[in-house]
């Protein structure tokens, strides 16, 4: 009997741990022969622990699974109350288009053999065979762009590396993912790391960086623990090394594990860190491009975007580019979170409404009730409206509405939430997070908090000391912090200005 179980967080933290004991309890008292193989998830988190049995080559859902539904597990998959059917015809599973998350759920994470079974490597072993510079011309022609917020394109940037002269150069993945209703990074290093170290080499062989360092935040001991026991399987399997697959060419890597500050996912915040100084902004230029860890000429890429590289040198980055909307090129991992039916990953081409997102594929709100807005790109991205739910999924669709996709995460809330409320957390969370090297950041969140409270109080006088100081906030701040705090301040403020003692007609 072969059974699949998620060791992700997600399932973990829904019991996970507790429904594997008593799987391989319950065979030792039947005498059955059973294979339990630790996954990653399949991102449908609402399910987990998500059970699969296989039956006939096929592997059939169970779930939710409690270490109550296992003893049925054993008298037939298909026949037990939870039975899903199989997983691949599942729905939410139908209706995505996973290339960077095509393994993630599917194999056993810390199994090269598997890994190489699914596709892994052929990507690796196809820009062994090219030039830096049509390795970075690969990765241009794919329109891949920054999937860490900013959207920047992947393939200027590593162009800007590969013609920097310099005795060193660095490839650093930000994996300091830490705004709210996004785990797409964690879920990928969890479930499917060797994709990531894949993404880092070749990353290594296009710009001619020759170490690595994945700057991974101290609240993810799992994806800690997942990441640092695939590096060493890859350089045992001569995948890193001084020479990768027999190549005579070198590239290596380690882990390294931040604080968990939020500024740190900012680039030159976290090349402070990662040299061992405090997590402060640097002004830019020079760019980390230029002058980045140590001074050295850097790549730094989000998880995502680094992890869907393999994907692109596996089938052509022509074949990457045929998804998506206008420039936004390829898939996006959007990461559903909040008051919703249905929360998990769900990957799918640029260019889906986001009405369809939240009612189709999120089901709406757990509550039942109304939505009345999301949250798109964490705790600095915009609160779009339900008016705006047309608006296909992005990164100039959405900057035309005055929103951002940021990492893509969204969370959903429904009539009952206070606007107010949750544009003085924004600029709450601003003051608690900042670095403090500049004054609009440092000064302007705790002015901001003050100005929402004088709001919450009737003084209709302060609204427009709130605007101008999102106006100084966004135009004035280093990084953006301070300055996309404003996003969800204004947002809020715009749609719902009734919330904040004002008539609807003065606000737009």
């Amino acid at each position: 009997m072969r059974v699949y179980l998620p060791r992700d967080a997600a399932a973990k933290a829904l019991g996970a741990e507790a429904v594997a004991e008593a799987l391989l309890a319950e065979a030792a008292r039947r005498g059955v022969a059973l294979e339990l193989i630790r996954t990653g998830t399949r991102g449908m988190i609402w399910l987990e622990p998500l059970a699969e049995v296989e039956i006939d080559g096929v592997r059939h859902g169970v779930g939710p699974m409690t270490p109550g539904d296992v003893p049925a597990l054993f008298e037939g998959a298909a026949a037990h109350p939870k039975a899903l059917g199989p997983v691949e015809a599942l729905d939410w599973m139908k209706r995505q288009t996973r290339l960077t998350f095509a393994r993630c759920g599917l194999i056993d994470p810390l199994s090269l053999a598997d890994y190489e079974a699914h596709g892994g490597l052929a990507g690796l072993r196809r820009a062994l065979g090219m030039t830096p510079a049509q390795i970075v011309e690969e990765v241009t022609e794919s329109g891949l762009r920054g999937r860490g917020g900013a959207g920047f394109p992947t393939g200027i940037k590593w162009t800007t590396v590969l013609k920097a002269e310099a005795p060193q150069k660095y490839i650093v993945c930000n994996a300091d993912e830490g705004d709210s209703g996004t785990f797409a990074d964690r879920m990928l290093m969890e479930g499917d790391p060797f994709t990531l170290i894949e993404g880092m080499t070749i990353a290594g062989l296009g710009v001619g960086a020759t170490k690595g360092y994945v700057y991974l935040r101290s609240e993810y001991p799992d994806a800690i623990e997942v990441m640092e026991a695939a590096v060493r399987l890859a350089r045992d399997a001569g995948v890193l090394g001084a020479d990768v697959l027999g190549s005579g060419r070198a590239f290596d890597m380690e882990i390294r594990v931040g604080a968990g500050a939020y500024v740190c996912g900012e680039e030159t915040s976290l090349l402070n860190s990662l040299e061992g100084r405090r997590g402060i902004v640097r002004a830019k230029p020079p760019l980390p491009a230029i002058e980045g860890l140590f001074g050295r000429p850097t790549v730094v890429n989000n998880v995502i975007s680094l992890a869907t590289v393999p994907v692109i040198f596996e089938k052509g980055a022509r074949f990457y580019a045929d998804f998506g909307l206008g420039r936004s090129k390829g898939t996006i991992p959007l990461q559903i979170a909040g008051n919703v039916a249905r929360g998990g990953l769900f990957e799918t081409a640029f260019g889906m409404p986001l009405g369809r997102i939240v009612e189709e594929i999120a089901g709406g709100t757990a509550s039942g009730r109304p939505v009345k807005a999301v949250q798109v790109g964490g705790p600095l991205g915009a609160y779009m409206h339900p008016a705006q739910f047309d608006t296909p999924f992005g990164y100039e669709e959405f900057d035309g509405q005055g929103g951002l996709i940021g990492h893509a995460g969204l969370v959903v809330f429904d009539d009952s939430a206070d606007m107010l409320e949750m544009a003085r957390f924004a600029m709450e969370f601003c003051a608690v997070e900042s670095c403090g090297k500049c004054t609009p950041c440092r000064i302007g969140a705790v002015r901001g908090v003050e100005t929402l409270d004088r709001v919450r109080q009737g003084d209709a006088a302060a609204l427009g000391l709130l605007e101008d100081l999102c106006e100084t906030m966004s135009a004035g701040s280093l990084c953006a912090l301070g300055g996309f705090t404003p996003y969800p301040v204004m947002s809020a403020l715009r749609h719902f200005p009734e919330e904040f003692g004002m008539a609807r007609e003065a606000a737009e």
